[in-house]
């Protein structure tokens, strides 16, 4: 089972009126296409708009995609900027406020997937948010537990061949940060236990030109937004050319492979919920098939 959407279809349209301004999302997989644990979400806030304080029964994540909206969390104000992401614990205490100028878009993903339009079935408004202090989100601060930034730097091989300054605007670097290269693939580790997530994982994967997955399927389900490139999809023996904008949805057990067959890297947010197992995480129908194969031979 999977599910796709072109970007040119994602239209954002007015959510929470009554406890929002200036607010939109479209979602982009929910219960209707059969998501048990994963729930995505295209979000805007317009300068000036807001979004009252509530606590959610379920567990939250984001990337910022554009503009500076400030998120209010567990009483603490943060001007988010693109590449900013996070989780958002279970029953903890949020509100969004919209930037100084223009709109700010980013990505939510919520786990297990909620239930409602917009998963209001599922969110508890408290009321106007409080008056807090605001500041740039400053990743450095051990007190931004939930936080994290991601920028070109941190998913490009070559950046990491030096060591990092010690008063460089990033976490600290260590095994817990580190970038996983394999197959003409990096990728990155933006939301997982390091941040308090415990439902769900989320990361940034580049691929080179060549770079592949070949076809493999999960006991869990998985999501894909692309940011930047193009890159050949498969899900379910079916082909699909994927763009900046488009994104695709994997049930538990859908057969899925990524091939990147252009001159150019390809870049994708990538969500698996619920997060995946200390063992048997991947099956990739090579080996199994192998293993067909020698049990018919003949003898």
């Amino acid at each position: 089972m999977h599910h796709i959407m072109r970007a040119a279809d994602l239209e954002p349209t007015t959510a929470f009126p009554e406890h929002a301004a200036g607010y939109k999302r479209c979602s982009l997989v929910n219960r209707d296409q059969g998501a048990v644990h994963t729930g995505w979400g295209l979000c805007e806030l317009t300068m000036g708009g807001h979004v009252d304080s509530h606590v959610q029964s379920f567990e939250k994540s984001f990337f910022v995609l554009e503009g500076n909206p400030v998120l209010i969390l567990a009483g603490r104000g943060y001007i988010l900027s693109p590449g900013a992401c996070g989780v958002i614990p279970v029953g903890t205490g949020q509100a969004w406020l919209g930037p100084e100028n223009g709109t700010a878009r980013w990505l939510d993903m919520n786990a297990p997937c909620p239930k409602g339009e917009n998963f209001i079935e599922d969110t508890y408004f408290i009321g106007p948010t409080d008056d807090v202090e605001i500041e740039e989100l400053d990743i450095r601060d051990p007190r931004s537990r939930n936080l994290f930034r991601m920028t070109d730097d941190d998913i490009k091989l070559d950046s990491l061949t030096i060591g990092a300054r010690v008063d460089a605007p990033k976490v600290s670097a260590s095994m817990a940060t580190a970038l996983l290269a394999y197959s003409g693939i990096a990728l990155k580790m933006l939301v997982d236990e390091r941040l308090d997530a415990a439902l769900h994982t989320s990361f940034m994967v580049e691929y080179q030109p060549g770079g592949c997955a070949h076809p493999h399927d999960h006991p869990l389900e998985e999501a894909y937004y692309i940011v930047d490139g193009e890159v050949e999809a498969w899900a379910d023996d079916e082909k699909y050319l994927m763009k900046r904008g488009d994104f695709l949805w994997t049930g538990v057990k859908c057969t899925h492979a990524f091939y990147n067959r252009s001159d150019n890297t390809v870049r994708w947010l990538e969500t698996q919920s619920p997060q995946p197992p200390v063992r048997n995480s991947y099956r990739f129908s090579r080996d199994w098939d192998y293993l067909e194969e020698q049990l018919n031979k003949p003898t």
